[in-house]
């Protein structure tokens, strides 16, 4: 996109009308996408209409559909499910309910159509779009419209987005709402563990996933539960004997409870299905636990919409909005999706018939298949699941192979940090090594606060927020000589630290090390681990969604009490150092006025402009106003100095109120994103760890002094990938202690123009047509 067609951005939709509908069962963050699409829509120079009830508004035309405001979308974000309205419509199966809903769309003079829904909902709306020419003949031989309002209308275009809370649809990493219902399910799953605890009970969850295991998985990840049951791969025919043993090894192990996890679409090899109920009455049967089934139902699908998911909605409304804009009656109507943490533009039928084959698969009986069509995502899941929960540690240990490494948090705390300690220590016992844990950070190896780990030291970590062996800011350079005493004592071959910026400028510092003391010589691995999202080599680092969600919720509080008092402003101080990620991701799902951050320079100028906004927003039926400023954003204009130039510019107008979050984004129980990415990290570092432990063997003893044996862990785009903390120097700005480029800017104008900023999509991102096929090769993705 060239310069000249961004100016364009506000004049493209000049002269045109999108209809946006929600089809199909409800998902949260439904709400953020129709907003999205709306402001942008209206942003553009386009006129927007909802369609109230799906497609049958559609078909019932006259008071569904109705104009939209700016203001007709305001407060819609937090909300779950979709406040327009969805329905199943049977007319609309039929052509004669397609041709009532052409005429009402001709009538209006709407060739835009985006709609928000799962595959059924989308398939349909690629059937309408390819008799839309038949069905305009017919409504003009009939004399419903005239030729002239079929030239005009002569093709339409469609855009889908994919929401639903199963994430069943192929060609997108998540569907709208799937982390919502993953929040629900978490919910519940932390309530129940704590009363299983108590009366050392079994409980079988049955979550919703008709025909796709993808909650299941990921929840089963998320609580490391003893079994699931998702229906793309069936148990081995003895599961049963398989199951109920394990379920005793966990109790002999010490634990207290049992969980079991199944997909309401579970089946065995042969295609019959497996319920919660049959498990339960094995289990009672075999081994005479106590055992309770809770079905989890529609609450799955309630509640307020998660930080990812209203930001997944933002996103993809706003790329739907370009997608038909710049829609030609060549382009095949596409889904706009998210993979890694980048939009693009897959055609629809593409998806709908990948989607389709899955289907096909698992009614052939070819799971494997299914397996690979649903996805890397899915397949790594899979993987991590089944090493943590199906192998049993070796026993006795063939002499020479087994190696010491040990594992260690440093920084601030940061939700997940547990989560990534239980993998790594599991997935290190499996490989037949020894694990050490290390208690606060760099000063405990200096220290010799060090113990050995087995199997049941890290049970139940999973979903417990902040760092349980200690975690401190302190780097290793002033104590190399007690840490290369302690690695010669413990016999440390490895070091797996789990930390903020800090964990990676020790990495930094062990590199330098190495040149003194010969014990440092040993391999590395540094997985970002802070809220405040700032380590080099990673788009994500764990903690930071809960974090998000953290704020997010806080917002939601503070704007409704603003909603009951009106003309208020609120300033909220977030955390985060000098990077704005914090600030700017809740500021786009909280709905902020502004959001000031370190990265984006600020002049009074731009106060003054922000303080205007406000005085014209307060003319509106939006009688309230949030502003996200980060901790360390300006060192003068400070949250009092701002709060004090908004009271004394607002007198009159509207009255102001700060808040400062504080270190209540540090707490809380990790979300299911932060489990299960800190889970897979965990896991991936062990793994790369045994095998750089192998290579470094020389002479009976571990020699690593090559710089990719120092590396950090970090998801790129659409990748995990190992990179050495030395090559990561030249991206670092030491002195506010972030990346020199991060990626999550590019969205910044995104949350400016959900504001009612007048501004250049200048620097939006831009996703292009791609094809799935081209996808699914590739490197591994979490």
């Amino acid at each position: 996109m060239t310069h000249e067609e961004h100016h364009a951005a506000k004049t493209l939709g000049i002269g045109k009308a999108i209809a946006v509908l929600t089809s199909g069962g409800d998902a949260q963050g439904m709400n953020a996408a129709v907003r999205a699409v709306v402001r942008v829509g209206i942003f553009t120079g386009a006129r927007v209409f909802f369609v109230h009830e799906g497609y049958q508004g559609l078909v019932d035309g006259g008071d569904h559909i109705r104009e939209a405001t700016w203001e007709s979308v305001s407060m819609m974000l937090q909300l779950g499910g979709t406040v327009i309205g969805s329905a199943r419509c049977k007319d609309f199966r039929e052509r004669e309910g397609r041709l009532r809903a052409a005429h009402n769309l001709v009538k209006r003079g709407i060739t835009n159509l985006c709609v928000i829904g799962g595959d059924g909902s989308l398939t349909g709306a690629d059937t309408f779009r390819s008799e839309w020419s038949d069905l305009l003949s017919d409504l003009q031989k009939a004399g419903k419209i005239t030729a002239e309002e079929a030239t005009k209308s002569s093709y339409l275009n469609i855009v889908g987005l994919v929401g639903s809370i199963d994430n069943d649809f192929c060609g997108t990493d998540m569907t709208i709402g799937t982390d919502s219902a993953l929040h629900r399910i978490i919910e519940i799953v932390d309530a129940i563990t704590t009363t299983a605890q108590s009366h050392q009970r079994t409980f079988v969850l049955e979550v919703m996933g008709r025909h796709c295991g993808y909650l299941a998985l990921v929840t089963s990840l998320s609580c490391g539960a003893d079994w699931v049951f998702i229906p793309e791969c069936p148990p081995d025919d003895d599961w049963e004997e398989h199951l109920c043993r394990r379920l005793s090894e966990t109790r002999t192990r010490g634990s207290r409870l049992n969980i079991i996890i199944v997909a309401e679409g579970a089946i065995d090899k042969n295609g019959k299905p497996i319920t919660s109920e049959d498990i339960k009455n094995l289990v009672v049967k075999r081994l005479g636990y106590d055992t309770r089934v809770t079905v989890l139902g529609h609450v799955q699908r309630g509640g307020t919409p998660s930080a990812f998911d209203r930001i997944l909605g933002s996103r993809m409304g706003v790329e739907a909005v370009m997608a038909l804009l710049e829609g030609t009656p060549d382009t095949p109507a596409c889904v706009v999706s998210l993979s890694g943490n980048q939009a693009v533009r897959l055609p629809l039928m593409e998806c709908v018939q990948v989607t389709k084959d899955v289907t096909k698969a698992m009614n052939d009986r070819k799971f494997d298949e299914a397996m690979k069509l649903r996805g890397r995502s899915f397949m790594n899941n899979w993987e991590v699941y089944k090493l943590l929960a199906h192998v049993r540690p070796p026993v006795t240990k063939a002499p020479g192979s087994t190696h010491t490494v040990a594992v260690m948090n440093v920084g601030a705390p940061a939700a997940g940090m547990n989560a990534a300690v239980r993998s790594t220590v599991r997935i290190g016992l499996i490989q037949g090594n020894r694990v050490l844990v290390v208690h606060d950070g760099f000063e405990g190896l200096a220290k010799g606060q060090i113990e050995e780990a087995g199997w049941s030291y890290v049970g139940g970590w999973t979903g417990q927020g902040g760092s349980k062996l200690g975690t401190k800011r302190t780097l290793p350079k002033k104590s190399f000589e007690q840490i290369s005493a302690n690695i010669t004592k413990f016999n440390i071959q490895g070091l797996v630290i789990i930390g903020g910026f800090e964990a990676y400028t020790g990495g930094l510092e062990l590199m330098e090390g190495r040149k003194q003391f010969d014990e440092l010589c040993i391999p590395f691995v540094v997985i970002p681990a802070t809220v405040s999202n700032n380590v080099p080599g990673s788009d994500f680092s764990v903690g930071a969604d809960t974090a998000l969600n953290t704020i997010c919720t806080t917002c939601d509080r503070i704007k409704q009490s603003a909603a009951g008092t009106k003309r208020r402003v609120f300033i909220i101080e977030t955390m985060g150092g000098y990077c704005g990620y914090l600030a700017t991701m809740a500021g786009l799902a909280a709905g902020a006025d502004a959001a000031y951050i370190f990265e984006e320079p600020f002049t009074i100028r731009d106060l003054q402009a922000n303080v205007e906004h406000l005085v014209q927003k307060m003319k509106t039926t939006v009688k309230r106003g949030l502003v996200l400023r980060n901790e360390k954003c300006n060192e003068n204009y400070t949250t009092d100095f701002i709060f004090n130039l908004y009271s004394e510019e607002g007198k009159g107008i509207f009255d102001s109120r700060k808040n400062v979050l504080g270190h209540m984004q540090q707490g809380g129980s990790p979300t299911p994103f932060d489990r299960n990415f800190a889970t897979k990290m965990g896991a991936k570092a062990m793994n790369w760890m045994s095998g750089k432990i192998k290579e470094s063997y020389r002479n009976g003893r571990i020699f690593a002094n090559t710089p990719d044996s120092g590396c950090v862990l970090g998801m790129r785009k659409r990748a995990l990938v190992f990179q050495p903390v030395t090559e990561l120097k030249d991206q670092t700005d030491f002195e506010h202690r972030i990346p020199k480029e991060q990626w999550w800017l590019k969205l910044r104008p995104i949350l400016k123009i959900l504001a009612k900023y007048e501004i250049d999509l200048d620097t939006s991102e831009h996703a292009h047509l791609e094809h799935i096929s081209r996808k699914r090769s590739g490197e591994t993705s979490i």
